[in-house]
């Protein structure tokens, strides 16, 4: 859940903001007036959400990874030195 706090609130912080979301990986809802109007958080949460909602957003990759998980619950893996060897690794 974002923490939220109010656009005075938000300029007194600016400074400070940025160091503070990256240690924590927060996100920090903006309010006016009580209500959400924007959320702040680090460029390495926001790249990490877009890059997550790119995947989410490819059904052949989506069904790749759905497979995957399906293949290692079932117990279809083959051991890393045998995979190494047949990647020529």
């Amino acid at each position: 859940m974002a923490r939220h706090i109010s656009i005075s609130e938000a300029r007194n912080q600016l400074t400070r903001l940025p160091e503070e979301l990256e240690k924590t990986h927060e996100t920090v809802a903006i309010t006016r007036n009580g209500e959400p109007k924007l959320a702040v958080m680090s460029w390495d949460l926001y790249q990490s959400m877009v890059e997550t909602m790119d995947i989410m957003s490819d059904p052949e990759l989506v069904a790749q990874i759905r497979k995957g998980i399906a293949d290692i619950e079932a117990g279809r893996v083959i051991p890393w030195e045998e995979a190494r060897k047949e990647l020529g690794l």
